[in-house]
């Protein structure tokens, strides 16, 4: 790909490095990134460094704890490039640029459960627990109305509110639920789901040049074969690259 411009270049890296923003969880997805020793490792953290070697810039990993974190700290000038599941409510505070996998999300069910479907999750009486301002609460509320619906910072803490049986089912991405269910016996993932959507690069607001960039960035990531190779590295071999030229 092309070099960036100095537009891009200024927008991209206004301290001299690439902050690129993940979200940490106990379990790796096209999204949330994992503790490392020190430091972090993730589809995101590959994808990141890749852009900042592009850029010619350093990159320096800015860890959260959500995807809602990272998309409330956009006009904060924290970060200057993130990896999120897309979904109107976000577009208000970030814009996204393509997108480089498709996202599946559904409930994880307690031990004993007898919650078989999505539908079956939506009752009175079930207890949901989900990460706060995300992409994939929202639609989780909006799926199961009658049920209770309780918020917490991190995947970590919804985690161990399941174990002390304080929540029914955990709403999250399929590929984070897969290693979250080996961390709590007895939980199982629902075959159905209730949102579809995609992961996608994004900037903060206002950086038209930088959004151009990341967005052929992705483009080549894919062609290449970069993102297939980040996925397969932490183990998310059933996750699908998002088609190319795919916009949210």
């Amino acid at each position: 790909m092309d070099k960036p411009s100095a537009a891009a270049l200024r927008q991209l890296t206004p301290t001299g490095k690439l902050r690129v923003a993940v979200a940490v969880a106990p379990s790796p997805s096209a999204q949330f990134a994992i503790k490392d020793g020190d430091s972090f490792k993730g589809v995101a953290v590959t994808l990141g460094r890749a852009l900042a070697e592009k850029l010619g810039a350093p990159a320096e990993i800015v860890p959260h704890n959500a995807s809602g974190e990272i998309q409330n700290s956009a006009a904060d000038n924290k970060w200057d490039v993130a990896f999120l599941p897309v979904d109107e409510e976000r577009k208000k505070f970030v814009d996204f640029g393509n997108a480089y996998h498709l996202l599946q999300s559904t409930f994880l069910v307690a031990a004993g459960s007898k919650v078989q479907s999505v539908k079956d999750a939506n009752a009175k009486g079930i207890g949901i627990g989900g990460v706060a301002n995300t992409a994939t609460f929202r639609a989780a509320k909006k799926a199961t109305p009658n049920a209770t619906h309780i918020e917490f910072a991190s995947v970590d803490m919804a985690a161990t509110a399941m174990r002390e049986r304080r929540i029914e089912a955990i709403a999250l991405s399929r590929e984070s639920l897969a290693g979250l269910a080996a961390q709590i016996p007895g939980s199982r993932v629902l075959d159905d789901a209730f949102l579809n959507s995609s992961t996608a690069v994004c900037v903060p607001k206002g950086r038209p040049e930088a959004l151009t960039y990341v967005s052929a960035f992705i483009e080549e990531a894919k062609a290449s074969g970069l993102v297939r190779k980040a996925l397969d590295e932490m183990g998310l071999t059933a996750s699908q690259v998002a088609p190319a030229g795919m916009q949210p």
